[in-house]
Order: C-alpha cells, then structure tokens, then sequence
C-alpha cells in the first residue's frame, strides 16, 4: 500500500494484530535508538525559549492598548501557573496602566513577538531532526528548505497551538481571571471548564498531526493514520502536566527552595515533558507503520532501499554510534 492509502482503519486494524503492549515497547526501543532523549532535550530548550518571551509580548500587547481587564487576566492566569509567583508583585507591576509600562509593554511586545518567532522556528526544525532521526531517516533537509518549512509551519500551528495550550493547560486559571475580572457568571466558567476539554484535545490533535504529516523528510501517511500516534502525544501531555501540577501543588519546598525561579524550574519541567511525550507519540506511528510494512524490529540496521524522492521508507532505525 502507498502512503496515500493507509488510514484510521488500517492503523487500527494493524495496531490490534501486533498488540498495544507490544506496539508501546518497541515504540519506546525505536525512540531510543533514534537518540529521542537528545533531541527531545533539544526542543524542551526551544520551547522554552518560545514560550517566556511569548508571554512577554502578551503581557506587552495588553499594557500597550491600556486594556486593564485584559491585563489583570493575563497576570492572573500567569501568577496561577507559575509557582512562586505569587510572592512578588512582578507580573501585575508589568501590566500596570502607568505611563513607563506602556512605554515597556510596546518594546515588550514586539521584541517579545520577534524572539519567540524565531525559537519557535528553531523549535520546528529541531522537530524535524528528531523525527527523521526516528523515521530511519540519516539526513534532514538542506538548510534553505528546511528553515523554510519550519518558519511556514510556525506560522500556520501557532495559533492551533496556542489555542490548544490556552484550552488544556491554562484554561483552568484562564476561567477563574475571566470570572474575578470580566464578571463571568457561575454558567459561563461550568461551560468554558466543560467544552474546553474536548475542543482542546481535538485541536491539539489535530495540530499535532499536521506537523507530523510535514516535518519529516519523507511521504507520510493520510493525517487519520497519523493520528493515533498524536493521540499518543496529547495524553502524555496530559499525564505529565497533571502529575507536575499535582507535584507542584504540594511539594511547599520548590518555592522555597527555588525562590522566584520556581515558575521557570516548573516551566522547564513541563517542556521537557511535553518533548518526550511529542517524540514518542512519533515513534508510536512510525513503529506502527513499520508494522504494517512487516518491519516490526526497530532495530533492523539499514532502512532499506530508498523511495522514488531518495528517502528511506519507515523501517528499523539505526542505532547512534
């Protein structure tokens, strides 16, 4: 079969006849010969990066168009998900209507929006990387098409990302600032804490998809195939960002310890998460595929021949020397 032709129900069926369990396990073997503890360190880094100066510019945009309402949204939301915060006064002093803010908040914004552009785009190529690297695929793109592509899928995923950051993580906070501030009723929070469950993880995943079906270097699947492995990646978010909540929730020593770093160790905490659970849900559908190819060892050595556009098929994937 082409990589046309495979879909859900192929990637179904396919993933009953090898069994779960065992899928899991070689999808972990295929992401650790593909070094994704490397590269999802890497994009951990990246996301990082995107993210601190992302909320800068938020918080840069809200001071410059003098929307208190909006301000205090954004500080409270912030102060909500970052431990620690709540000792200092920083983030509502950032926000504040005063003349040196708005001075600030319109630097702020754009050198905020300047820099996480870019390591967002950084962070797209370094998925990129990874994700051949667990493919089979020994080389990436050159440098010209790869950044290209990278930059185009920054600016078509932000917003879906964005979107599906705000519904799943930050939605929680996100429904509190919105009910103290702006005056939301009691129905309005129970609706927005019900309805952004769903809408957020069929975003998401669908977001995750469409970067799956376009950073490698190779044809890939149709996006309904691909899906069971961003599935994958949504709910190891999940997971992971539930246990460091709760973690963070109850562990009084991380502020303490960490003072008003502790916003950023959570921050790097959960990117790091997030890396992994991304880069596994990746090996999840190129074991899958491999499967439905009859090459279920990850590490069967060389890939094999190369496809019509001189990249190697989903195959075994070649131990890092």
């Amino acid at each position: 079969m082409t990589g046309d032709e495979l879909d859900a129900e192929d990637a179904w069926h396919s993933g009953r006849r090898h069994g779960l369990g065992r899928l899991l396990r070689e999808a972990f073997l295929r992401f650790r010969l593909g070094d994704g503890f490397t590269h999802a360190r890497a994009l951990a880094l990246q996301i990082a990066l995107s993210v601190v100066p992302f909320i800068i510019a938020v918080t840069g945009l809200a001071a410059d168009l003098d929307a208190d309402k909006t301000a205090k949204v954004i500080a409270e939301t912030a102060s909500a998900l970052t431990p620690g915060s709540r000792q200092s006064d920083v983030l509502s002093s950032a926000v504040s209507p005063s003349g040196t803010a708005e001075r600030a908040g319109e630097l702020a914004l754009w050198f905020g929006l300047a820099f996480a552009l870019f390591s967002m785009t950084m962070a797209m190529a370094q998925v990129e990387r990874g994700a051949n690297r667990i493919y089979g695929i020994p080389r990436d793109r050159p440098s010209v098409p790869r950044y290209a592509r990278a930059a185009v899928l920054t600016a078509v995923l932000a917003l879906p990302v964005g979107l599906g950051f705000l519904l799943l993580v930050a939605g929680g906070p996100f429904g509190e600032a919105m009910t103290s501030v702006s005056g939301w009723s009691a129905t309005t929070e129970t609706v927005w804490d019900v309805l952004r469950w769903p809408v957020g993880l069929v975003v998401t995943t669908l977001s995750i998809a469409v970067l799956l079906d376009h950073a490698p270097r190779r044809r890939q699947p149709q996006l309904s195939w691909l899906a069971l492995g961003a599935g994958v990646a949504v709910a190891l978010t999940m997971a992971a960002s539930g246990m460091l909540a709760l973690y963070v929730h109850f562990s009084d020593s991380l502020g303490t310890v960490y003072g008003p770093l502790a916003g950023i160790i959570a921050l790097l905490l959960w990117c790091q998460l997030t890396s992994f659970a991304l880069y596994f849900g990746i090996a999840m559908a190129a074991q899958l595929e491999a499967v439905r190819a009859g090459v279920a060892d990850p590490d069967a050595g060389d890939p094999g021949p190369a496809t019509e556009a001189g990249v190697p098929a989903a195959g075994g994937v070649r131990s890092p020397s």
